[in-house]
């Protein structure tokens, strides 16, 4: 390769910006907000007949244990130990999140990384219990439930509803997060989700 076409290929680079998320990650994130959205919409406001809610659960199992995996073998900004920090490290990051100025961290920050293991965790938990939900309506039961007791089935139905709740919660949360990153920090946390890519210094 040639001086010239060294150069050209780096100032192309740069334009570009650093590279941030991979594909499978970027393909999962989308996936996975769109099906846990349908999921909860068609749960809180779906027909009666919730066939197309459990359809949708299904997928959203399949994507959590899609990014189990990833978390594992991933590219570097995706695998889980690479945002996995220290207590200590989280609160000096806290501590320096109202300064008007972008973070610039690849991939996940503390607050991001924690936000992350919530998520999954939360939503894992909802999708699951809902596999033994019994609202004893003889239409809508989880495929599992009569692997429980009926008490138990019923709890689980309970759960279900209460962390439904929480994911409204932590979607309203991170909205708000991409929102203040955004106005405040000048820092735009979308595009890299959907190119890749980051514009850097």
């Amino acid at each position: 390769m040639t001086a010239a076409s060294t150069d050209h290929l780096l100032e192309a680079q740069a334009k570009k910006g650093i590279r941030i998320w991979d594909l499978p990650l970027r393909v999962f994130h989308w996936l996975f907000a769109g099906c846990v959205a349908a999921a909860w919409g068609l749960g809180k406001f779906g027909p009666d007949v919730m066939t197309l809610h459990f359809w949708f659960g299904y997928a959203v199992l399949a994507l959590i244990a899609f990014r189990l995996i990833w978390g594992f073998i991933g590219s570097e900004t995706a695998r889980f130990s690479s945002f996995i920090y220290s207590p200590k490290a989280l609160l000096c990051y806290i501590a320096k999140l109202p300064k008007r100025q972008m973070s610039n961290w690849k991939g996940h920050n503390p607050l991001g990384g924690l936000f992350v293991f919530l998520l999954l965790g939360v939503i894992g938990a909802q999708a699951a219990l809902g596999l033994f939900a019994d609202p004893e309506d003889y239409i809508n039961v989880g495929p599992l439930a009569s692997w429980v007791g009926i008490d138990s089935a019923r709890t689980a139905l309970a759960w279900h509803g209460i962390l439904a709740r929480a994911t409204l919660i932590l979607v309203v949360l991170h909205v708000a997060a991409i929102f203040f990153y955004r106005l405040w920090k000048r820092e735009d946390l979308v595009t890299p989700m959907v190119t890749g890519y980051r514009k850097g210094k």
